[in-house]
């Protein structure tokens, strides 16, 4: 399935190359390229697709793997790239969203330390403009690092973060040896954007015994409680939200449980599934190592929340056991009955290819009703129908690259880029004449591309042709002879001027070199890589 996806590209390609040669004039950017296996069907909720794909193998000096340019990407539907955040999050960065703050769309993503052995990461939250400026850095509170899992923005004021705290505990009750000290306290806060003040705070040790963990300090699975950076992660904290009423919802992934707690005193109003539920959930509505719990609606004794069901629990780094509780991941809607306390399975999201990721993961309701559901650890999304009809599927990256990529999260939103930094353009002369090439990263707003060519010292310029602009690069053909230099000017709707590029002087074009003997023999070898390490996955 997913590895005759991959292969197929890997037969065509070297594999290095295939993230270069995307943009003459941005020819340091090489993004992923999506895989699309299912076309964006009429039926899909508008907007672009906000992505943060990363590597889920490790670099070797033989073989790279995963997105060239691991970060935070904006895509359409038929992949091509809209904005490229790479260098901009200039460091590991995840659970890359649009929301409101204030009043304003802005751009969010966790920046910091990733530790892929059990999945924290440590850092802060990096909040941009619509131009993609940078205007504020969110730090946690109480003197605690902000871990990667969540930042959720409610009421366009105040954040949702996540801590991970190591502490020291005697650990013997739960088979700990003297020298098995280390435990996660899993922290909530709520932060006010604008100050940094902390609002809330509710800690996991203070209200939920290591009795519930799903996984067991020994044999280690969850971390081996030996020093603070293998803490025993009984609980796992990996999502936030917050209701009408002032009360937050939370995933305990090691404890395969969702828990409502009261925003006033943090006690437990109800827990979903795990060991001791407060509902009785039948065979369907199972889930277990889940992900990105979020209220959909509440209406007096019936809640419904959405969720994504990992049914798995692995490593990052592909090291140690892994543990199954259903045959593939999915998507789910469920609603809870507070009178009855029965759970009842809404609709369920399957995966086209039968996906099972062992870490991270994601579902987003959208407005229209349809549901985006993203394959965390096996490297892809899907748009589904409310009936569970999937309209459009893709891969993170293609060919080899596409091997072990990895994405926290994926999700649908509008988004009105108007970037600060000038267009790129680079004007090439090559075996069919002189073309213009010209880009502008992270701009929505441009429907055409105007060429001049430069007559004099004086700025004095003269028209060579206009270009619709269909994706992030727009050429033109030049047929005068005689050309130096070029400049462009991007036209918007109503054919209002945007902005114009800086003058870009004729240079000759380098095109990809024909393959030698040397690298159809790498060829040959990545292909059988591919199918080593496609049939382990």
């Amino acid at each position: 399935m997913k590895s005759a996806h991959f292969l197929g590209a890997a037969l065509s390609f070297p594999f290095c190359a295939m993230a270069d040669w995307q943009f003459k004039s941005r020819s340091d950017l090489a993004p992923p390229k999506l895989n699309i296996t299912i076309p964006a069907s009429s039926d899909v909720e508008k907007g672009y697709l906000f992505i943060a794909p990363f590597a889920g193998y490790p670099d070797t000096p033989t073989e790279q793997h995963g997105p060239r340019q691991a970060g935070p990407y904006i895509f359409r539907d038929d992949g091509e790239l809209v904005w490229s955040g790479y260098g901009i999050y200039s460091i590991w960065a995840t659970n890359f969203q649009a929301a409101r703050w204030r009043g304003k769309d802005i751009l969010f993503s966790f920046e910091g330390d990733h530790n892929p052995g059990y999945g924290h990461g440590h850092g802060h939250i990096t909040i941009l403009d619509n131009h993609y400026e940078t205007i504020r850095e969110l730090r946690a509170g109480n003197h605690k690092l902000v871990d990667k899992h969540e930042f959720h923005i409610v009421g366009e004021e105040t954040g949702l973060i996540q801590i991970y705290q190591p502490v020291a505990r005697d650990l013997s009750a739960w088979g700990g040896s003297a020298q098995q000290q280390w435990i996660v306290n899993a922290i909530i806060q709520e932060l006010d954007i604008t100050t940094g003040e902390l609002l809330f705070e509710w800690a996991s040790l203070d209200h939920v015994s290591p009795n519930e963990a799903i996984l067991p300090l020994n044999p280690g699975q969850a971390g081996s409680g030996y020093n603070s950076s293998d803490a025993w992660d009984y609980f796992h904290i990996n999502s936030v939200d917050k209701d009408s009423g002032g009360n937050y919802l939370i995933s305990a992934r090691d404890a395969c449980s969702i828990h409502k707690i009261n925003g006033t005193d943090g006690s437990i109003i109800w827990k979903l599934s795990g060991k001791d539920s407060s509902f009785k959930v039948p065979k369907d509505a199972e889930f277990c190592f889940q992900h990105h719990a979020r209220f959909i609606s509440q209406n007096d004794e019936v809640e419904i929340i959405s969720l994504y069901d990992n049914s798995a629990h692995g490593t990052e780094h592909s090291g140690g056991s892994e543990v199954h509780t259903a045959p593939t991941s999915s998507g789910k809607i469920i609603k809870l009955n507070t009178t009855s306390w029965e759970a009842e399975l809404v609709q369920a999201f399957f995966p086209p290819d039968d996906l099972l990721s062992k870490s991270q993961g994601s579902t987003q309701t959208l407005p229209n009703g349809n549901v985006l559901v993203n394959w965390g650890s096996s490297g892809a999304l899907t748009e589904f129908l409310p009936n569970g009809t999937a309209i459009f599927h893709t891969y993170m990256d293609s060919g080899y690259l596409g091997l072990g990529v990895e994405n926290y999260r994926a999700f649908r939103f509008n988004w009105t880029g108007i970037p600060n930094e000038e267009p790129a353009l680079v004007v090439l002369e090559g075996e069919e004449g002189i073309t213009a090439y010209v880009s502008w990263n992270g701009d929505t707003e441009t429907k055409s591309w105007r060429f001049y060519s430069l007559t004099d010292g004086f700025g004095s310029r003269r028209f060579l042709g206009e270009a619709e602009r269909t994706g992030f690069e727009t050429s033109l053909q030049i047929h005068s002879e005689n050309i130096t230099s070029v400049s462009a000017e991007a036209i918007g709707a109503g054919g209002k001027s945007l902005r114009t590029t800086g003058v870009a002087f004729v240079e000759q074009e380098i095109r990809p070199g024909s393959a030698s003997p040397i690298n159809h023999a790498l060829t040959e070898i990545t292909v059988q890589k591919v199918i080593s390490k496609a049939g382990t996955r």
